[in-house]
């Protein structure tokens, strides 16, 4: 046995790690709803991408991984129609409540406004501002 340092793993040694994780996470008493199910919003304009939101759902859980909305777009609503229909969705799914991470540098206030809270921050994530943590619940339990 020994430890071994290595800065360009083997994409098989990553695929034993993951599958390894995902057997264990399969045998756990909560394992019911853990299947990540991919989840996607678009804005569209002759076809080509104007602007998303993507992510996924498990354990009845909304993750929100990115969201954008073109420069010649912002300010009129786009972001906010591309996160409610995002939400949308993930109730329709079963989900209760909503998660994303965001920097200080991007656009904190702009998920305060639709009503999620801060739950975590990493300072100094990259240097000079901070990694933000937020949630929503979605539906009242």
């Amino acid at each position: 046995m020994q430890v071994e340092f290595t800065a360009d793993p083997a994409e098989e040694d990553v695929r034993v790690l993951e599958e390894g994780l995902e057997r264990f996470n399969r045998d756990a008493p909560l394992a019911a709803d853990r299947t990540k199910v991919p989840i996607a919003v678009w804005v569209r304009q002759d076809g080509r991408v104007r602007g998303g939101a993507y992510g996924d759902t498990h354990y009845r859980w909304l993750y929100l991984s990115s969201l954008w909305v073109d420069v010649a777009l912002r300010g009129q609503g786009w972001g906010r129609r591309l996160v409610e229909r995002f939400e949308a969705e993930a109730v329709a799914r079963g989900c209760h409540g909503s998660w994303l991470e965001t920097y200080g540098f991007q656009a904190p206030a702009f998920y305060e406004k639709l009503g999620y809270r801060e739950f975590g921050r990493l300072k100094d994530f990259p240097p000079g501002s901070a990694r933000l943590f937020y949630w929503k619940p979605l539906v009242r339990e």
